[in-house]
């Protein structure tokens, strides 16, 4: 089974944007206009085929770290470092999308200037032309928000990149700017028609659910959305961790259980759109914000649902907050609609949000967190079954973290079963 990496990228990038918009104030669909921009100049430069493909999944993710950085400088970071630590952290993630090209700098140093001005002091010939084009093409956005610039404008902007060549953009990424920013573009990067263009600049990108890199892809996704709120720093992570565990133990082949891994890692993703003011709140929620947090699961579903490859992922990572009753959320799905993943993981969300502290609740043990697992399944709220097989498998990890998918572990185990 094959998914479209590409287009589950792109998720990414829309709850990425909403979180730059609340906190930095950044213009919306920024990441796509900086992919397309990106895409743009690497065809007007000879780029083709994975050379491309990298270039403009980088700029998609130039900002994944975002929430790490913003957390960093919450934590008393100095601007500079947190900053710095940004790039190599979007760096060190986009790594493990193992490109069969050169992009080891196009998130690290699309913040270097050729000056000598940037994080790094890297200066002109010292980073690629990869990391120069998402260096102009980001900047430019966020200084003008293209997305509504009016065509009256377009010399003004002109003049500022011809004066920034050398200093502020490689006379390149200038050159090649200059080349393609015209009245045409300004229309194409209107938010309402950036996502045709995405489907037009940013090739598309398959890949096997047994490949290692839909793995790694769900792992740093888990770091994006848990570090939205300080209280959630290891949930996306765990249950994530904790359904791979339960995955193997069923039995699952390996492509399966990557599903499983994938949907339990993003079954939270629609929290990004979600106000920290809300996430953050110490005390009771009322009933509007209540409402507002419930509504994350929606958002979860509407940012999975179009995805190729996505069909029973998007309902998995979706389902997580129905009940066997009926009385879950956002869908009122009953027993008869929930299949055993969708089980499966509620529970395992359940057992990870009893069991870590919160605002609210200290941190809870393995038999304390059960024990309202055990009470919920008598009332018929989550799976009984499921629970005592939780029971079991957890209580090896009572007071520790369960490890990450090992695939080396994990194949040789089956090979011994065979």
């Amino acid at each position: 089974m094959t998914i479209r990496m590409d287009q589950l990228i792109k998720a990414l990038t829309t709850a990425l944007d909403i979180v730059e918009g609340e906190l930095l104030g950044a213009s919306s669909m920024h990441g796509k206009r900086v992919a397309v921009l990106s895409g743009i100049m690497g065809l007007r430069l000879g780029m083709w085929d994975e050379e491309l493909r990298a270039l403009t999944i980088c700029a998609l993710l130039h900002d994944n770290a975002l929430t790490e950085y913003i957390a960093s400088e919450l934590d008393g970071e100095e601007h500079d470092a947190a900053m710095k630590s940004h790039c190599e952290i979007g760096q060190r993630n986009v790594n493990t999308l193992n490109f069969k090209t050169n992009y080891s700098d196009f998130v690290l140093y699309h913040h270097e200037r050729p000056n000598g001005a940037g994080s790094f002091q890297k200066r002109e010939g010292e980073f690629s032309t990869g990391a120069a084009i998402i260096c102009i093409a980001d900047t430019l956005d966020v200084i003008n928000h293209l997305q509504r610039v009016r065509v009256e404008r377009l010399p003004e902007i002109h003049r500022y990149i011809e004066s920034g060549a050398g200093t502020l953009f490689t006379r390149e990424a200038a050159e090649a700017m200059l080349g393609i920013l015209d009245e045409n573009l300004l229309e194409t990067l209107k938010d309402e028609n950036i996502e045709a263009a995405t489907l037009k600049f940013i090739p598309a990108w398959y890949a096997e659910m047994e490949n290692e890199v839909i793995i790694n892809l769900a792992t740093f996704f888990t770091h994006i959305i848990d570090y939205k709120s300080k209280f959630t720093r290891k949930h996306s992570t765990q249950i994530a961790n904790r359904a791979w565990l339960m995955a193997c133990r069923y039995g699952y082949p390996l492509s399966t259980c990557t599903e499983i891994y994938l949907a339990a890692a993003l079954h939270d993703l629609g929290k990004l759109a979600i106000s920290s003011s809300i996430l953050e709140k110490p005390g009771k929620l009322d009933d509007e914000e209540f409402e507002i947090i419930k509504s994350h699961v929606y958002k979860t579903w509407e940012m999975l649902k179009d995805i190729e490859g996505f069909e029973e992922i998007h309902l998995w990572a979706s389902n997580h907050h129905e009940k066997l009753n009926g009385a879950g959320y956002p869908f009122g799905k009953k027993a008869e609609e929930l299949d055993f993943v969708s089980r499966l993981l509620a529970c395992i969300d359940i057992y990870q949000a009893v069991s870590e502290e919160r605002p609210y609740h200290a941190g809870r043990g393995h038999r304390e967190t059960i024990g309202i697992l055990q009470d919920m399944a008598r009332k018929g709220f989550i799976d009984r079954n499921i629970t005592e097989d939780l029971n079991k498998m957890l209580l090896d990890f009572d007071g520790r973290d369960v490890p990450p998918p090992d695939l080396e572990a994990f194949r040789k185990a089956r090979k011994t079963l065979v």
